[in-house]
């Protein structure tokens, strides 16, 4: 079986249409939805703000590299276009982490970095990671480390930049019934 933990955002069109079709594209793999957060652009380009928010999904059939398929096939369903780095996206799909059984996955080939190499930077993947696992733990240059400590280390302004709105992601429908 293996665990995978998804940081999806969004900042162009219908945001959280678009965060709503990651869900429902990973169907009954998905476990766990934080709450959607509101962030500013990161990266330094100029744009509107982010929806952001982690999955947590689980599917026996793929590992790494069938989850980086699976996450590149949800961003071309919505339109992803790559013309600037760390530009506007209809939806982003990264994977911060993922596990076969107890074992991690690390991963430096081309097109697929596991665990995301920048994941314990964001404060808008950390904060919603806490709120759905508050005892994750993210691998950063070799070390275990809890994602909470590695939130006390980000800048305070990074923090108050992740902001708790009050739209809500769904579970696919064939979770809910």
């Amino acid at each position: 079986m293996s665990r995978v933990v998804l940081s999806i955002g969004s900042n162009l069109g219908d945001r959280m249409a678009r965060l709503q079709a990651a869900v429902d594209g990973l169907g009954a793999s998905v476990r766990a939805l934080s709450p959607v957060y509101e962030t500013d652009a990161w990266g330094g380009v100029e744009q509107g703000p982010f929806l952001n928010a982690i999955v947590v999904a689980e599917d026996p059939e793929l590992d790494g590299h069938g989850w980086l398929r699976k996450a590149q096939a949800l961003e071309q369903a919505n339109e992803r276009v790559r013309e600037q780095k760390w530009g506007p996206r209809t939806l982003d799909v990264d994977l911060v982490c993922c596990h076969e059984g107890e074992t991690e996955i690390f991963s430096r080939d081309e097109g697929l970095t596991l665990p995301h190499a920048m994941a314990h930077l964001r404060a808008f993947v950390l904060i919603p990671w806490l709120a759905v696992e508050p005892d994750a733990v993210l691998t950063v240059a070799g070390q275990s480390r809890p994602v909470e400590r590695l939130m006390g280390e980000l800048d305070a302004a990074e923090r108050d930049g992740v902001r708790l709105t009050d739209l809500i992601l769904h579970l696919p429908p064939e979770l809910s019934a």
